[in-house]
């Protein structure tokens, strides 16, 4: 196992942000920000969709980075770290419109119909979503409203936190010797939606990864065994992952809830299956992977 990096000695919000403004504008300069157009006639702002990554703010892209900078307004969801908003100009205006379990801050119709009236007002609205906006992010419907009244847009892609975590956590989701697919799935659904395809998820040489499954990790693991996924199969319960409190518990589908349970594992969290898992202590290379609970 190689000695472990620490990933999270990051610069204070200051450098970071001296650095990415030097930066970006080196690279931005004379450039023109591309977006779907305003409908004819209607002066109006614009609406950026921003992925922010996984939490640890290296990991926006430059065209993230200099898109919060020089937003108007931003538009929040909850898994968006602060070393990601304090990118963000001071005088600029956030609205947070986060979404917890049991707990929304807005409907989503009312977070689609808050983004046309900022536009409307003449704003340059950055819409912030953590990992990447158009997997599990509501991405899609929220551009189907800014399409309908004629709002410019642009997408702005983000590492998704599967991608992301995975990779801080020294678990590779695919390898020619474990897994030849992934497959990614949601444990929220829309109120009244039927259960996930376990039969989809459970196959075999397949790395599975669920998003927000932590209030039903006993029935997610129970449910891939009954399926037909071998009770043995390596999992994973990754703990805010990419930040500095980043928690690692490995197991397997039989093992992994009572584990969790134990180590007092709270959301934001993210559930890998697979055999892939079995890598995780060998090729582990940040300090929170290497001590797994």
């Amino acid at each position: 196992m190689p000695p472990p990096v620490t990933a999270f000695a990051l610069s204070d919000a200051g450098a970071l942000r001296a650095f990415l403004d030097a930066l970006v504008h080196r690279h931005a300069g004379g450039r023109h920000d591309a977006a779907r157009p305003a409908a004819a006639g209607r002066p109006t702002g614009r609406v950026a969709l921003v992925g922010a990554g996984p939490g640890d703010p290296e990991l926006l892209t430059l065209r993230a980075a200099r898109l919060i900078a020089a937003a108007d307004v931003l538009v929040v969801d909850h898994l968006v770290g602060d070393g990601v908003l304090a990118l963000a100009h001071p005088g600029a205006e956030r609205f947070y419109v986060g979404k917890e379990a049991g707990h929304h801050t807005l409907p989503q119709e009312q977070i689609n119909q808050l983004l046309v009236r900022l536009a409307r007002e003449g704003r340059h609205v950055v819409r912030l979503k953590g990992g990447d906006p158009f997997i599990f992010g509501r991405g899609g419907e929220e551009l189907e409203e800014l399409l309908a009244a004629g709002i410019p847009f642009e997408v702005v892609p983000g590492i998704t936190a599967a991608c992301g975590i995975a990779a801080y956590a020294g678990i590779p989701l695919t390898h020619r010797d474990h897994a030849q697919s992934v497959v990614f799935a949601t444990g929220h659904r829309r109120a009244g939606e039927s259960s996930l395809d376990y039969v989809a998820l459970s196959r075999p040489r397949q790395t599975a990864v669920i998003y927000m499954g932590v209030g039903m990790l006993l029935s997610l693991c129970g449910a891939l065994i009954a399926h037909g996924r071998d009770p043995a199969t390596p999992a994973a319960l990754i703990e805010k992952g990419t930040l500095p409190e980043q928690r690692v518990v490995t197991g397997t589908l039989a093992t992994l809830p009572d584990l969790a349970n134990l180590a007092g594992v709270r959301p934001p969290a993210l559930l890998i299956v697979g055999e892939v898992v079995s890598l995780a202590g060998k090729l582990a290379w940040t300090p929170s992977a290497c001590s797994s609970v």
